[in-house]
């Protein structure tokens, strides 16, 4: 009686230490028993193990049928022998006997034991995995322990996590007991136990340590609706208010820079550049090139390009140390960003334009150049059209002429034999005389 007691007390103490439900723990040391009694008793379906929640004890019972006569001892029991224990019994109703072994005894302290070892094992993990699935996604404050090749071991409490090298900021170095912030980015559980992978380099790290810092993000009047980072370097992030009376990036900011400073010390110096969202393409790249100043933005929205116009002085401050804030703005706003200053965009307009004008002069000759070739087919055609008829002219003129000149031939005949006749007729006259 004292040990099925101690089981009890046992497994309350369990249940407070280790978070473990004692009622799990029975239902495993039962189901663990009940296989004992199959091999003690044979494969019977019908023996089952019940240990009192109160006292502990521990009993072997065989359900039977009630039935005329008996065909198998193991799952029958007659009716007169079940109304030698209740009158009450019917042929067809079910009888619970206890049939616990004389030794039964040591061996449920045996089993109970490994099955609870075992149990308490199982449900560590799991317990350890639930606690730490929930976080998943979530900021946790680990103690370094120590650096294992180039990565360091993390307490997270009641489990250890690896930061791996490429989790960790460049730079970073941590000394043994310190406490940081790491964001735990994946849970798996394992045989092992949870598997737990954080990082400082998400970052999600940027948001999380924000909603800590800043009351209003965390109660949602102002929302963090984008985010781009290079760890250890550069932070931009913009945010949106949802009370008109609230200004996001001064509650961001804090009082004197008391809200991002927190932010910053914690991340080790990392710069970070809070910006207004937009729902403009055109000034949410203005407001994301920050600190730089622009003269104007050309946004092609279905491309998702645009082009960016600075001052001349400008031009490296857009752009940035290693292009960084030009590609930080890029990915901040999801558009693909070209900056150029005010002297190459006066020098592409001019040169767009003179290209221009160059197209249209040659387009202009090209329309040109066909009414030049129809005027000179017409004036060939004109010259092949006058040449007959100047022929015919000419042709007229010669027969004119030669008709005159047979006329005047025909004229001078006639006056030469007039003229003959006469000579000839005074001739005549005198030699007659």
């Amino acid at each position: 009686m004292s040990d099925e007691r101690d089981l009890i007390e046992a497994l309350n103490q369990i249940e407070k230490e280790k978070g473990i439900d004692k009622e799990v723990l029975i239902e495993a040391i039962e189901n663990s028993l009940l296989a004992a009694c199959k091999n003690e008793f044979g494969k019977a379906d019908n023996i089952r193990v019940n240990i009192n929640r109160n006292t502990g004890k521990i009993s072997v019972i065989s359900d039977k049928d009630v039935v005329e006569k008996v065909t198998d001892k193991t799952t029958q029991i007659s009716l007169q022998e079940a109304k030698l224990r209740d009158e009450n019994y019917q042929i067809g109703d079910k009888i619970g006997l206890v049939v616990t072994p004389k030794n039964f005894g040591r061996i449920a302290a045996g089993k109970a034991k490994q099955v609870v070892v075992q149990k308490i094992r199982e449900e560590e993990r799991k317990s350890l995995y639930n606690l730490y699935y929930d976080k998943e996604r979530e900021i946790v404050t680990g103690i370094v322990q120590r650096y294992v090749g180039n990565n360091i071991s993390v307490n997270l409490g009641k489990v250890d996590a690896v930061l791996t090298e490429k989790e960790q900021v460049p730079g970073e170095e941590f000394r043994p007991t310190e406490r940081i912030k790491l964001y735990v980015v994946d849970v798996r559980d394992t045989s092992r136990g949870p598997r737990i992978t954080v990082s400082r380099t998400h970052p999600e790290l940027v948001r999380r340590l924000f909603e800590q810092e800043v009351t209003e993000v965390r109660d949602g009047t102002i929302e963090i609706v984008a985010l781009a980072r290079e760890a250890g370097s550069r932070t931009k992030m913009a945010v949106w208010s949802n009370d008109e009376n609230v200004d996001p990036v001064g509650a961001c900011v804090g009082v004197n820079g008391s809200r991002v400073n927190a932010v910053v010390d914690e991340l080790r110096g990392e710069k970070i550049d809070i910006i207004n969202w937009s729902d403009d393409p055109a000034e949410l790249i203005e407001n994301a090139l920050n600190p730089a100043k622009v003269v104007y933005v050309d946004v092609d929205e279905e491309a998702h390009t645009a082009s960016v116009v600075v001052p001349d002085y400008q031009l490296s401050l857009a752009i940035g140390k290693e292009g960084q804030n030009a590609r930080l703005a890029a990915r901040l706003t999801g558009y693909k960003i070209d900056i150029k200053s005010e002297t190459q965009d006066l020098l592409e307009q001019e040169a767009l334009k003179a290209s221009r004008e160059g197209v249209e002069d040659s387009e202009e000759e090209t329309e040109n150049a066909p009414e030049t070739g129809e005027r000179a087919e017409e004036e060939n055609e004109g010259l092949f059209e006058e040449t007959p008829q100047g022929q015919e002219e000419e042709s007229e003129e010669s027969d004119t002429a030669g008709e005159d000149l047979e006329e005047a031939v025909e004229e001078d005949l006639s006056e030469d034999m007039s003229d003959a006749e006469d000579d000839g007729g005074e001739d005549l006259e005198e030699s007659d005389e």
